[in-house]
């Protein structure tokens, strides 16, 4: 049976009925302090993946152990990110049986309790353990910020919305550059710099008394005067009702779904993989473009440049991150304008194009004179500064923003939680084989094979990223319907299929 269902209440068709319903992404206060406050889960995410670079030159001069062991420094880095494939891989069950709120006050608590074994690690094992508190609380923050944003946000400017999470995550990287900057004649230096993160931790934990549960969780949990109350701080009385039809027509679609809902479950759906698929495939692809690595080696860029001062690679390190942040506001404004697909394609066609420099300055690099190399040497100053300005604006917020709304609510937590452990995991391959890989087949060569990644990158965006841009989150399920079973927009059961098909038949009806 083939059917076609008209546009939801709230949907982006009845908004271009009436255009005056929108909402501009500063239209809203409570809405935008929302934001804002969860998004400190980005600024501690951001924080932590910057501050160990200066706070581990510290930590080798007061621990002879971990200077003498490059495995205990590799450690001492990693274990965050292990903390933080674990966090993410739990932070989607806690998100969906405790809500967004609690998860993020218990990150925050996790966060903070590890912050505070760093400062005052004895030694470099408890400081270790430090490290993977740390991780655990940001995975379970990288999972629940977009997704807590997302559903408080009206469908016109959520791109914009959730993005500001990415801004807080590169504001947070900013900071650690900052912060490592400022305690560098201060005694117990690595100590502060470390320490000082759970401030933010229990900020946000103090202003997340104040804030409300997702509207749209506590809607699904049956806690629906309480999902009004909060909705009625964000919309006027005519978006309101709009709004609230929307869900209850979402809730009677969840009802006729398996009410648990287990890891199994993603893949024995064909909507759900597909789903799934194009959101961890993205994560992966954030990580595997070389984001990490670039920054990473933006010191050596600047050395090849002909300039070997420690101080100007560290104004470099805030010069890099300052951009970094800096494309993450124009990626904001253009995420909701030109679409999650365009953007994140033109930033890969950039991102590409800036590997191929940076590699053609290294080759040339390995090639030259010594009196020509400092040309090749700005060539790739060249090349670094123009990653930075594609990736930030697209690859850096489209992956997290398209995750927070491609999945329906019963899935979200979960598969919200799965795609960044792809991301954490993807995070750590590269991080521990990008310089053996650099030394095994050369910089240069290096740099090549990540710009052949970033076209397949693209490819994959063409052929398995839809457009979501200003759709609800029904219209967004319709899409994967419609890509596993055609027109027909079957479930994953003929039982499932058979009941969805009388529900909108009475619908329709009536």
């Amino acid at each position: 049976m083939t059917l076609t269902i008209p546009s939801a209440p709230g949907s982006s068709g009845y908004l271009d009925m009436y255009p005056e319903r929108r909402m501009s992404y500063f239209g809203n206060s409570y809405i935008l302090g929302l934001t804002v406050t969860a998004g400190i889960g980005g600024l501690l995410f951001g924080y932590d993946t910057g501050v160990i670079s200066g706070a581990l030159l510290y930590i080798k001069d007061d621990f002879q152990v971990v200077k003498q062991s490059s495995f205990l420094q590799e450690t001492i880095v990693s274990m965050a990110l292990v903390g933080a494939m674990l966090g993410a891989a739990a932070g989607g069950w806690i998100n969906d049986y405790y809500g967004r709120k609690k998860a993020t006050m218990f990150a925050d608590i996790v966060f903070a309790a590890g912050a505070i074994v760093m400062a005052a690690a004895p030694d470099p094992y408890v400081l270790i353990a430090g490290r993977f508190l740390v991780g655990l609380g940001v995975g379970v923050a990288s999972v629940t910020a977009p997704v807590y944003i997302a559903e408080a946000s009206p469908s016109e400017v959520r791109g914009g919305l959730v993005s500001t999470n990415v801004l807080m995550i590169t504001g947070g990287q900013f900071l650690s550059y900052l912060v490592n900057s400022a305690f560098t004649q201060v005694p117990g230096t690595w100590r502060w710099m470390l320490g000082v993160s759970g401030v933010p931790a229990v900020v946000q934990f103090v202003l997340m008394l104040f804030m409300p549960e997702s509207p749209r969780w506590l809607f699904m949990k049956n806690r629906k005067e309480e999902a009004i109350h909060v909705l009625t701080r964000m919309y006027d009385i005519s978006r309101l009702e709009d709004e609230i039809d929307h869900l209850s027509a979402a809730e009677e679609e969840e009802k006729l779904r398996k009410h648990t809902v287990s890891y199994l479950e993603v893949f024995r759906s064909k909507e759900m993989r597909l789903a799934f698929f194009a959101g961890a495939g993205l994560q992966a692809f954030q990580q595997f473009t070389g984001i990490n690595t670039v920054m990473y080696y933006s010191p050596t860029i600047v050395q090849m440049a002909g300039f070997h001062s420690n101080q100007l690679a560290l104004l470099l390190s805030l010069i890099v991150a300052g951009m970094n942040a800096a494309g993450t506001v124009v990626g904001i404004y253009f995420i909701d304008h030109c679409g999650r697909k365009k953007l994140a394609l033109s930033s890969l066609c950039g991102v590409f194009i800036s590997l191929v420099i940076l590699s053609v300055s290294f080759f040339k690099q390995s090639d030259a004179a010594a009196s020509d190399g400092g040309l090749y040497g700005w060539l790739a100053v060249l090349g670094l500064a123009l990653y930075i300005a594609f990736f930030a604006p697209g690859m850096g917020p489209v992956p997290w923003t398209v995750n927070s709304e491609i999945y329906p609510q019963q899935y979200r937590g979960i598969c919200g939680g799965m795609s960044a452990t792809v991301n954490w995991i993807s995070n750590l391959i590269v991080a521990q084989t990008f310089l053996s890989v650099a030394e095994a087949a050369g910089t240069g060569v290096t740099f090549l094979i990540l710009a052949g990644i970033a076209v397949l990158a693209a490819v994959f965006v063409i052929v398995f990223v839809p457009e979501t841009q200003g759709l609800t989150f029904s219209e967004v399920e319709q899409i994967w319907k419609e890509r596993a079973w055609g027109n027909n927009s079957g479930w994953g059961s003929s039982s499932e299929s058979n009941d969805m098909d009388g529900l909108l038949e009475q619908g329709s009806q009536s």
